[in-house]
This record gives C-alpha cells, sequence and structure tokens, in this order.
C-alpha cells in the first residue's frame, strides 16, 4: 500500500466525517455497471467546487484492494445496489492528482518519470516479487508484468488529469507527449477493468484526432447518464435547508441554476455547503476562483461577445455553437469558444436543447459584474451602481425619475442596438440590477391572454416590496403600454399582492430619444 498504488482510504473518510457530506455514491452503480466492458474509459469533467476530487476518493476507497470499506459504504446508497459485494475492495488501484505531480516537476518528461517511478516504488512494497528495471521499462510494461504475476486488473482514478492544459497552455509539444503517454497506458490494455479521469476540460483534441478516444466522456454541455452526479439536486437542497433551516427560495436564487435534460435543477455545491455552514448567502465563488479569470475572457476581442455578455447580466439567453470547442483556454475562433470555456468553467449554464448559454445565479451575476468593474467597462457599472436609486424613485411612483434614469442607463448602455423592444428590456433589466436584491425577474412571463413583458417577483424574504409589472412600447406611448396591461388582463398574476402592486408602462419615442413612464397602483 502507497499513496499511488492502492492508497489508504482516508480522503473519503474525512468527507464522511464532514459535518455536511451529501450521498453521490449512486455513481459506483454505473462504474460497477461498465467495469470490464468497452465502456469502461470514463472522463468526467466539471468546474471547480462541484465534487470532482471527493468523488475521485470515492472510487479508490471502495475498489482499493485490501481497504475493507465495507463499514464506510454500509449506510450509503450503493450498498443496496445489487454490484456493491461483487465489486468492493477486489481490484489493484492507480491513483493519480496530475497537478501535484506537475507542481512537482521540472517539464513533462520529468513529471511522466516521476509518475512512473513514485508508482514503481509502491508496487515494489506489495509485490517484492516483481523484479523492475526502471530505467528501461515503460509503466505500461510494469504494469503488465504486475497483472500477469497477480492476476487483479486494475482500475484507474486520474484527478486533475487536464491541469497541463490549464497551467501549460501554449506548450503544444508537451499536451502531445502527456496525451500519447495516456493513451500508451490505458488504450487496449488487459490490465485495466477501469480508466476514470477528472477535470475541468473535456478531452483535447489535437491533429485531427483525439489520442483518447476510447473515453466516453460527461461534461457540462453535455452530462448524460452522470447528470444526477454534477451538482446537489433539488431535493437534496431542499433537506438541507430544512436540516439547517435555510431558506430555500434564497438558496435557490443564489446557487441553482444549471440546467440539463431530465434534470432542470441543479446546485453548486460548495456553494451550498458554505451557505448552508457559515448561515450566509453570499458569493463564495471569488474564494476558490478568482475572478481576474473572468476579466481575461471578456477582454477577448469579437465582434459582439461584448454586447451578449451585457445581454446575459440582464437575463437573456444566447444561441452558441459548441462544436468548434478545441477543449483548451487559448484556441478561440469566434465568441462562441470562448462563452462554451465559460460554460466547463461554471461560470454560464448551457441548455442542451435550446443550445443556449444563460448566467446561472446570483452568485455568478455578481462575479460577472465584479469583472465587468475590473476591465473598466464604464457605461455598464454607472448604469448598475444607479440602479438603486431607480428602483426607490419607481416604488415612490416619481415618473420623470423614472424616464431619467432609464434614458441615462439607455445613453450609458449605448453598446446595445437599441431599435426594438426586446433593447429596451435589456436595458431595462440592467438599470434595474439592485431588484435582485429584492425580487426575481421574469421575462416575457404568460399573464392573461399574453406574455407581460417584465415581471418583478418580491422575494419570500422581502414581501413587503410591491410586485411590479412592466410593459414596453417601442415608438408608441406608455398609455397604450397600461392599457395592454388592463386588456390583455396581465394582472391576473397580480392577484395573490393585492394592493401591494405597481402597473408599469415604458415607451422609448424613437424621434424625440425621449422616454415615458406612467406607474398605476393595482387595484382589484
Amino acid at each position: 500500500m502507497g499513496f499511488y498504488f492502492n492508497p489508504p482510504n482516508i480522503g473519503f473518510k474525512e468527507s464522511l466525517c464532514s459535518e455536511i457530506y451529501v450521498d453521490k455514491s449512486g455513481i459506483i452503480a454505473y462504474t460497477n455497471k461498465v467495469i470490464c466492458t468497452q465502456q469502461k474509459y470514463i472522463c468526467i469533467s466539471r468546474p471547480r467546487r462541484f465534487g470532482k476530487t471527493m468523488t475521485a476518493d470515492m472510487l479508490t476507497a471502495y475498489y482499493g484492494l485490501g481497504l475493507n470499506s465495507y463499514q464506510m459504504f454500509a449506510n450509503l446508497k450503493i450498498a443496496n445496489d445489487s454490484s456493491f459485494k461483487e465489486h468492493l475492495n477486489k481490484y489493484n488501484v492507480i491513483f493519480f492528482n496530475m497537478s501535484e505531480f506537475l507542481s512537482e516537476s521540472f517539464g513533462i518528461k520529468d513529471m511522466l518519470e516521476n509518475i512512473k517511478g513514485k508508482v514503481a516504488e509502491n508496487i515494489s512494497k506489495d509485490y517484492p516479487e516483481i523484479n523492475i528495471n526502471y530505467s528501461k521499462e515503460s509503466l505500461a510494461s510494469i504494469l503488465q508484468t504486475l497483472f500477469e504475476v497477480s492476476g487483479i486488473q486494475i482500475v484507474f482514478v486520474i484527478d486533475e488529469w487536464d491541469c497541463i492544459f490549464r497551467e501549460n497552455q501554449d506548450d503544444k509539444e508537451s499536451q502531445k507527449i502527456y496525451l500519447d503517454f495516456l493513451k500508451n497506458l490505458l488504450k487496449d490494455r488487459k490490465y485495466v477493468a477501469l480508466a476514470y479521469m477528472t477535470g475541468i476540460l473535456p478531452i483535447k483534441k489535437y491533429r485531427t484526432h483525439s489520442a483518447l478516444n476510447m473515453f466516453r466522456e460527461f461534461s457540462m454541455t453535455n452530462p448524460r447518464e452522470m447528470v444526477e452526479f454534477v451538482g446537489f439536486t433539488q431535493t437534496e437542497v431542499i433537506d438541507l435547508c430544512e436540516r439547517y433551516k435555510m431558506d430555500y427560495d434564497e438558496m435557490a436564487t443564489w446557487y441553482d441554476g444549471y440546467h440539463f435534460p431530465n434534470l432542470k435543477t441543479l446546485y453548486n455545491p460548495k456553494s451550498v455547503v458554505e451557505a448552508l455552514l457559515s448561515k450566509q448567502f453570499c458569493s463564495y465563488w471569488s474564494q476558490t476562483e478568482a475572478f481576474e479569470a473572468l476579466s481575461v475572457y471578456f477582454n477577448i476581442n469579437y465582434d459582439g461577445l461584448k454586447d451578449t455578455i451585457i445581454e446575459l447580466l440582464a437575463g437573456a439567453r444566447k444561441h452558441i455553437n459548441i462544436s468548434n470547442f478545441s477543449n483548451d483556454m487559448v484556441t478561440f475562433k469566434s465568441s462562441d469558444d470562448v462563452f462554451t470555456l465559460l460554460i466547463h468553467l461554471g461560470y454560464l449554464g448551457y441548455d442542451f436543447e435550446k443550445e443556449e448559454v444563460f448566467i446561472p445565479n446570483k452568485e455568478i451575476s455578481d462575479e460577472f459584474v465584479t469583472a465587468i468593474r475590473d476591465i473598466g467597462w464604464g457605461e455598464i457599472t454607472m448604469a448598475i451602481d444607479a440602479s438603486n436609486n431607480l428602483l426607490k424613485a419607481t416604488w415612490n411612483g416619481n415618473t420623470q425619475a423614472v424616464a431619467e434614469a432609464i434614458e441615462k442607463a439607455h445613453l450609458e448602455t449605448s453598446i446595445i442596438k437599441y431599435n426594438d423592444e426586446n433593447a429596451l428590456s435589456c436595458v431595462l433589466s440592467i438599470a434595474y440590477y439592485s431588484a435582485r436584491n429584492y425580487y426575481i425577474i421574469e421575462r416575457e412571463i404568460p399573464a392573461g391572454k399574453g406574455f407581460a413583458d417584465l415581471f418583478f417577483r418580491p422575494r419570500k424574504n422581502h414581501q413587503d416590496k410591491p410586485a411590479m409589472l412592466i410593459e414596453l412600447k417601442w415608438d408608441k406611448s406608455a398609455l397604450g403600454a397600461i392599457q395592454q396591461i388592463e386588456n390583455k388582463q396581465y394582472t391576473d398574476i397580480l392577484k395573490e399582492y393585492k394592493k401591494n402592486a405597481l402597473l408599469i408602462g415604458i415607451n422609448y419615442d424613437k424621434d424625440s430619444k425621449k422616454h415615458e413612464c406612467i406607474i398605476n397602483r393595482y387595484k382589484e
């Protein structure tokens, strides 16, 4: 037993002993299903803070030969699966954290030699009868001999597998050497029972194909059968909120928003745990991921990138093509490639069915604003900074102040092509940015006999604030907007708020370039 060959199960023990542990052992039922089959190669890509290392530790503890991990798993979900005892502690396990090896090495060749030496040293302790020639044998050759002697196949668990593509972004030769090493180590080797790799990026391709094309990939753009293991599910978070007496709706506003087919609600696990332990809703993203990284990608000069970022911040969605992404952090041919990277980094959600990106929650939205301030998009930050005064003017029914504030926000966000109601809606969403502290803002919401442009629904902890229904007009009249609210019975969605609701009509006159606003109190 060593740190790399059949390592101890300390890592998973720490997870189980933590104050908050959410049982994700169901993933073992899948790995047991594919172990020793053609589908035994698995690559999981997730952002930081989404529990990748915890899963790697769990698999190591489960499969590791001689670890006696039964009691660890006896009360977990996997214990109820028919495959549980069949594979428990039955395999030699090799565990790599590639980031650790990279940080301790002088170049890729030194790193790979270091890996071979450490693993071979561990094997020699457990199997002293194997005569290993360190200088002449490859790691694959050593493992083949191990399999011949022991008759036991190997489960590979490789954490941070993609670190070289993140740390040595421009070193194409080292990346190629690394991929060829993994290919030679794993592909078509009879000693491989299972190969489980996890990282942030999908598998990097070079030339016209991937060296690791035997892997089945589960990513943030298409997690497939692994979707429930991406983060915390709604049921899991509801249970946690009840246990810690935290408001579920507030938790959803801050950390929900990663939507996938068959699972429309998924949470950032690290942030949920931090909020529960600290009893405080805020952004925990910047504590582990420097916002400067986001700023770098915002500054990439592609047509339309800045416009789209502003529209996303306003709550819009953007259709993108993810198929051309090169699976690295430097090769960008279009703004779509930038947005695809941001999906894998967890900064954007992705709707697989509609092929659209969006900002998933308030935590990430706040990080976007921080990055925008950092890169000096002054016209946007001024509008955001002024949004609190606009909100107060709206509550007070000061229509002139509201019209003037929206006009100022329009000038400050003039990068947006201001030529229809959709553009006006985008400007309004930025101008009312601070309203997100009190409201859930819904765009094009079904109401009465049509769709209301904007609905500001008070959040659970802010029911004292008036609900606000906003209808927008382009080169018509604010009065016409109010009449449309009433004629199409949009007010049906306001009945639960009784008299604490506002009807707001806003019009933009393209000739005078002025905004007009009418604010009425809702009357049943």
